[in-house]
């Protein structure tokens, strides 16, 4: 049996087990350990596991897994990630860059914010119910009247694990336009394979989808777990570039467990 010490971070109710592994000390091919840690039940809890370790040419490396195992990039983990590895003396000053799922990033501290830049969009697909938006992770958008009245789980999962999906699935958002510059956006994530209270490269989706309703940027995001802001540029190629998110990214408590 070994001892396991972790960090839990929160980014707008976005949960994250984060742990230092500079050491190579995590067993990364080990899924039911992740589903164990992920469990609300018998383990630690959380929307995602981050792994943080060294890389020769930036600040960090950051692995992400959902609680199933699965891999792919995260918005508001990422953000997570940055302000871990300030606290753990792998960042001098305020802006870093590392690597994730998806190649690149880079981002900047501002108090308890993260501004978190994102790669480039180029698949953006006007579906017949909605909108598909690859933001380094797959989400389909619906826009709808009420967003607090959708049964977002039957809803989201038949979309998340319908054949147009497959295999790998999408994630699923509902969106509701606010005002000009604003949105209510909840997330059904794959491989959480529930409702977050928030999803970063959901949220980023969500905004760019907005672009098609003439939203202007910046976007304000507000989502069960808190507000966050999406800024993009839309080029004459359908394309976005200069891609942000910017929310809170907070410790909430430190500890270990044995596995």
């Amino acid at each position: 049996m070994s001892t396991i010490t972790f960090h839990k971070y929160q980014a707008t109710g976005n949960d994250f087990i984060m742990i230092d592994n500079r050491e190579n000390i995590f067993p990364k091919q080990d899924v039911t350990l992740i589903e164990k840690l992920c469990n609300r039940k018998f383990g630690i809890g959380s929307d995602g596991l981050i792994l943080i370790e060294e890389h020769n040419e930036v600040d960090f490396n950051m692995v992400f897994y959902n609680p199933d195992g699965s891999q792919s990039l995260c918005g508001n983990g990422s953000r997570c990630a940055v302000n871990f590895a300030k606290a753990i003396n792998m960042i001098q000053g305020n802006n870093t860059t590392f690597m994730a799922y998806d190649g690149l990033h880079s981002a900047t501290i501002k108090d308890d914010l993260v501004e978190l830049s994102m790669n480039k969009v180029q698949n953006v697909s006007q579906l017949a119910d909605g909108i598909f938006v690859d933001t380094g992770s797959p989400h389909f958008v619906r826009f709808v009247d009420d967003v607090h009245e959708i049964d977002i789980i039957p809803k989201g999962s038949a979309i998340r694990y319908s054949e147009a999906y497959q295999p790998a699935g999408t994630n699923v958002n509902f969106v509701q336009q606010l005002g000009d510059q604003s949105i209510f956006v909840r997330t059904y994530e794959r491989g959480v394979e529930n409702e977050t209270l928030s999803c970063g490269t959901g949220v980023t989706g969500a905004a760019i989808a907005a672009s098609t309703l003439d939203l202007k940027t910046p976007i304000s995001v507000s989502t069960k777990g808190g507000e966050l802001s999406v800024n993009y540029k839309q080029m004459d190629d359908g394309s976005f570039e200069g891609i942000t998110l910017c929310g809170p990214a907070k410790l909430v408590y430190e500890g270990s467990i044995e596995n």
